[in-house]
């Protein structure tokens, strides 16, 4: 009843300030973020000191700040994605090149989109039923405050996206696959596996990663069609995705071939604008076990 409260009474009211008021906002929120609680700062210090070991401290220090200013953004977008039209979410979030997705459509195919926690991901999860041909689902874990979870998903799913949580996708795809309906299924892929034993491990940003499978498996499973999208901000609020096919045939690729090219995309992503990827995420808390 709480997150409620705050969602409704206090959340959603705030989504109807213009962007600039809410940029106003997340100034003072990274003032207190980064400079009174110091907010996972030492989590993504590790993380950026792993990744670029050659960097020089000026340089990781740099790339610090832009991190917290942009993770403050991200946030009040967050809470603007509450009240967004569809036509605002559409203006604000534009695919370059959705044909690469569509022409799928016209044979009757799913595809599997694999992207990672890089700049905007919730206004994509927000219009990815209006950005192509294909119904949109957005593959992500449950989140612990279930009362959360189920007002945010409410606001997610408002333009016709659904929102399948990890354990339940099987299910689902097998049922649409039973269907013959053409699903785009948005996989954010650079989370930390549950299951490190169930993981792929790649090298990444510098160091040994465990790597979620699921992509990879269900694209062979189903002879699903494989394309990474990078989410980049042509301007503050503005974002633009791009498409890359990695493989149409997945049942002809060799073991981990999906994978290592979509870690090969993201890891280039990353480096050339490292202040959008999500660093204040625990993203190698299994690295014991995986070093062994």
């Amino acid at each position: 009843m709480g997150t409620k409260i705050v969602i409704y009474l206090l959340l959603f009211p705030l989504s109807f300030l213009p962007m600039p008021c809410l940029y106003g906002l997340a100034k003072l929120i990274r003032f207190f973020l980064y400079r009174i609680f110091r907010y996972r700062l030492k989590t993504v210090r590790t993380n950026l000191a792993n990744a670029f070991p050659n960097a020089s401290e000026s340089d990781l220090l740099n790339i610090e700040k832009k991190y917290y200013t942009h993770l403050c953004n991200l946030f009040m977008e967050g809470i603007k994605m509450l009240s967004l039209s569809e036509k605002e979410v559409m203006k604000h979030y534009y695919c370059k090149n959705p044909e690469i997705v569509n022409t799928y459509y016209k044979q009757n195919k799913s595809v599997i989109l694999l992207s990672g926690h890089y700049n905007n991901w919730e206004w994509m999860v927000l219009s990815l039923d209006k950005q192509f041909n294909h119904h949109g689902i957005g593959v992500g874990k449950e989140n612990t405050n279930k009362s959360f979870e189920k007002t945010i998903n409410q606001f997610r799913t408002r333009y016709g996206t659904e929102v399948v949580f990890a354990k339940n996708i099987r299910e689902t795809m097998k049922q649409y696959d039973i269907e013959q309906k053409a699903c785009a299924y948005m996989m954010l892929s650079d989370q930390t596996p549950a299951n490190v034993h169930k993981s792929f491990i790649v090298d990444f940003l510098n160091q040994k990663t465990d790597m979620i499978y699921g992509g990879e498996y269900f694209a062979k499973k189903y002879d699903y069609p494989v394309i990474y999208y990078v989410v980049k901000q042509k301007r503050k609020g503005y974002y633009e995705c791009e498409f890359t096919l990695i493989t149409d045939k997945p049942s002809q690729t060799a073991y981990g071939d999906i994978i290592h090219a979509y870690v090969h995309h993201l890891e280039q992503d990353i480096i050339n604008q490292p202040e959008y990827w999500l660093w204040s995420h625990k993203r190698w808390k299994h690295k014991s076990l995986i070093s062994n």
